[in-house]
């Protein structure tokens, strides 16, 4: 019998994993809006507004499912969990999703080309690391060792600028503190206190400025949108990590058990809407747990294969490998499926850009 991995409860885990979905599901319609052409299209914003008042979600949840997937299989050994995260990279681009991040396109080709793991990445600090990143915080944030070998597998086989592992880093460590005080109260001394000796041995100066920064915001009772538009980014938050990390940051610390408006704080920053709450609700999430997100952001979602049920089905199988330390079997997902539901996801994302172009 091995060692658990870690303390992480169920809850956590499902959490984390259906909060990234949920506002993943919820920030899509209006990703790449500015702040104010969101507020005229989509008014009070509370809810799926994707496809008939349903909502589905983008590649940020695809990403934390393939996460998850690796955590199982690998049991937090970061050589194992690097094979199966790069296997199932492969697999997820031939499938044809949308939206590919540019980084996160490269790499994949270039796995396919029979580039290793370890030499696949592509010089960007984009969102890609930092989408899978809470989930690595909620089962591994306790043993900084672990979790620095398991960001930076993860990070590298997409992203090699510093800047890409430093954010997600961050997301780690947050969904962690957030797993371990459900709810409670962020410490933000703590919190960049952790962060600034997890980040020792690479010096990430600018990143810890903007950590305080949110902090010192959230601590006023700022606004997150203001807080975005104080630091320059009034017209958007983009796909740079130095952007979407403080603000997701920001929402947490201001609304630590809060999943709604935690959420909602970040989507009303504009631009890259889907990715900043996907990893602000799989940083709530840890600490609210299934129960604290709103159900009908969840009975909401219309997806397959990668339904509710299924991720479920994959947190719970996590939440065991967490208990005992014992790697298993991921949970199967037709290929099949993936790609036809992927066809259906483009027509719609065509259909929201067309829409766009119009008054």
């Amino acid at each position: 019998m091995k060692a658990p991995l870690s303390a992480a409860t169920p809850s956590a885990v499902a959490g984390s994993l259906l909060g990234t979905a949920a506002g993943d599901a919820l920030g899509l319609p209006v990703e790449g809006l500015s702040r104010e052409r969101q507020q005229r299209r989509f008014p009070g914003l509370d809810r799926h507004r994707f496809f008939l008042g349903r909502g589905m979600v983008s590649d940020d949840t695809e990403h934390a499912c393939m996460t998850a997937q690796a955590l199982i299989a690998s049991a937090g050994d970061p050589h194992v969990f690097l094979a199966s995260l790069a296997r199932q990279l492969r697999w997820w681009l031939a499938a044809l999703p949308a939206g590919v991040g540019y980084a996160t396109l490269r790499a994949g080709l270039k796995l396919w080309l029979g580039f290793s793991p370890d030499r696949s990445g592509v010089r960007s600090a984009g969102n890609g690391p930092a989408m899978r990143a809470p989930l690595l915080g909620v089962c591994c944030g306790h043993d900084l060792e672990r979790l620095r070998a398991l960001v930076r597998a993860s990070t590298r086989l997409t992203h090699t600028d510093p800047r890409a592992e430093h954010g997600a880093l961050a997301a780690a460590l947050a969904a962690h503190l957030s797993a371990a005080s459900p709810g409670a109260a962020v410490a933000p001394e703590s919190f960049r206190a952790r962060l600034e000796e997890a980040l020792v041995r690479e010096p990430a100066g600018e990143l810890l400025s903007l950590v305080a920064k949110a902090a010192a915001s959230a601590a006023a009772g700022q606004s997150t949108a203001s807080f975005a538009a104080e630091m320059g980014w009034e017209h958007g938050i983009s796909g740079y990590v130095y952007q979407t990390v403080p603000a997701a940051l920001h929402a947490w610390m201001a609304h630590p058990g809060d999943f709604r408006s935690a959420v909602l704080a970040v989507i009303h920053c504009g631009g890259d809407t889907d990715t900043a709450a996907a990893i602000t609700g799989g940083i709530v999430g840890a600490g609210v747990g299934k129960a604290g997100i709103p159900g009908e952001w969840l009975s909401g979602l219309r997806e397959w294969p990668r339904s509710v049920a299924w991720m479920e089905r994959v947190a719970a199988r996590l939440a065991e490998v967490c208990a005992d330390g014992e790697p298993r079997p991921p949970i199967p997902l037709g290929a099949g499926g993936v790609l036809a539901r992927n066809l259906v996801f483009l027509v719609l994302v065509l259909g929201h850009g067309f829409r766009r172009l119009l008054p």
